[in-house]
């Protein structure tokens, strides 16, 4: 199989990557070794970031979130649920931390709003009496495995192929450089190949004696009835273990912990974080303490750490398109590492204009103008979620089966 560019990984950064290269009329083959969706984003707690939670400490990627959050809710329909969020300050919270946070999402032109305890709690039935202050935003939720589909799905429509259960086991290599990749079954020649593989990047770059410092990290979330909540929840402190609720239909969505690990295909599970997600949750929602435990799941996230110097969760969200021809001395390679779930669309620009750079494509993106097919229907997004067996345990329990 011969494509101009081969994108390597089925979550929503590369079917992003494949969509807005195919908008621009490049072709585009997208291999994913199981489902599209199987991997970081369909393991996510499913935030839309306002940009709130990182104001104060990181401007630049807040304006990225609140940007992209616009942007999604304008194109990805019933993939996103428009909620509102809290940063809820409890009663031995550091009033200063709220404070400076307001005034960076001022600063930042986020919207905010402040509420009194009383207030908050009118707002949102089951907060704790020891809720001291709260700032409204405007966080909402993903469904990722409805927009990971419907992305697939745009990109497919302007002339992409998205292969799923193809496993690429290594890069092809020349003199010249990465000339594309190999299947268990067949090579697929490329001018161009994207490592989109996230949390697996590493992997792929080494098949091409590559070293790609990835430093993934594990976080768990539990999934528990809960049908009385309709506002994200966020815990007012720096970000630690079990700050974070997110609202789905019947349940909500704890989260989140922050450990590194060696191998994402190892055995992630600890019993052990479910429980501390499920009683860290309760101080902000005291509901979920005893509420029936639907699922719990874990994630890796794709963090990259060039330096070596920051640890946990002082490695950097944002996130990096690294031209391999510049780095590395391999030509023909681009990969896309770190980043959001909510600046997947946005990662994807950065990365596809790069790549028709380099391919001498003159064309512009359009991906934050085209709405997402089957947008506005949620049938017919969950129908693409079967079709490209994009299902994944964040947004399982919304899922029309």
């Amino acid at each position: 199989m011969d494509t101009e560019v081969l994108v390597v990984g089925g979550g929503a950064t590369g079917v992003g990557v494949a969509r807005d290269l195919a908008m621009r009329g490049v072709d585009v083959v997208l291999a994913e070794r199981r489902g599209l969706n199987a991997g970081t984003s369909g393991r996510s707690h499913g935030l839309l970031h306002s940009g709130a939670r990182y104001a104060e400490h990181d401007p630049d990627g807040a304006r990225e979130c609140i940007r992209e959050n616009r942007v999604l809710k304008d194109i990805a329909g019933e993939a996103v649920r428009d909620t509102r969020g809290l940063f809820v300050q409890l009663a031995g919270d550091d009033p200063d931390f709220f404070d400076e946070k307001l005034a960076a999402c001022r600063d930042l032109s986020i919207p905010a709003t402040v509420y009194d305890g009383e207030d908050a709690r009118d707002l949102v039935p089951g907060l704790p009496d020891t809720v001291e202050r709260a700032m409204d935003v405007p966080d909402a939720v993903i469904y990722p495995s409805r927009l990971v589909a419907a992305t697939a799905a745009s990109a497919r429509e302007h002339g992409a192929t998205v292969l799923t259960h193809t496993p690429i086991e290594g890069l092809l290599t020349t003199g010249e450089g990465v000339v594309g990749a190999y299947t268990p079954d067949e090579e697929i020649r490329a001018d161009h190949v994207v490592n989109a593989a996230g949390a697996w990047a590493g992997g792929l770059a080494r098949t091409a004696d590559i070293d790609l410092e990835m430093t993934p990290t594990k976080g768990a979330m539990v999934t528990v009835e809960y049908d009385d909540l309709d506002t994200v929840l966020n815990r007012c402190r720096p970000p630690a273990d079990g700050d974070i609720v997110v609202p789905h239909e019947d349940t909500v969505v704890l989260g989140t912990t922050s450990v590194e690990v060696d191998d994402p295909d190892g055995d992630l599970e600890n019993q052990a974080e479910v429980e501390r997600m499920r009683a860290e949750c309760a101080n902000l929602l005291p509901g979920v303490a005893d509420a029936a435990l639907d699922h719990a799941y874990w994630g890796v996230r794709p963090l990259y750490e060039p330096s070596g110097v920051a640890e946990g969760r002082g490695i950097s969200r944002g996130f990096f398109v690294l031209d391999h021809a510049e780095r590395d001395g391999v030509p023909g390679l681009t990969s896309v590492v770190g980043g959001k779930l909510t600046t997947y669309r946005l990662m994807a620009e950065a990365t596809a204009d790069h790549v028709t750079d380099r391919l001498g494509v003159e064309a512009d993106c359009r991906t934050a103008e085209e709405r997402l097919p089957c947008a506005d229907d949620a049938e017919e997004l969950d129908s693409l979620v079967r079709e490209f067996d994009a299902g994944g345990p964040a947004d399982a329990d919304v899922l029309s089966t």
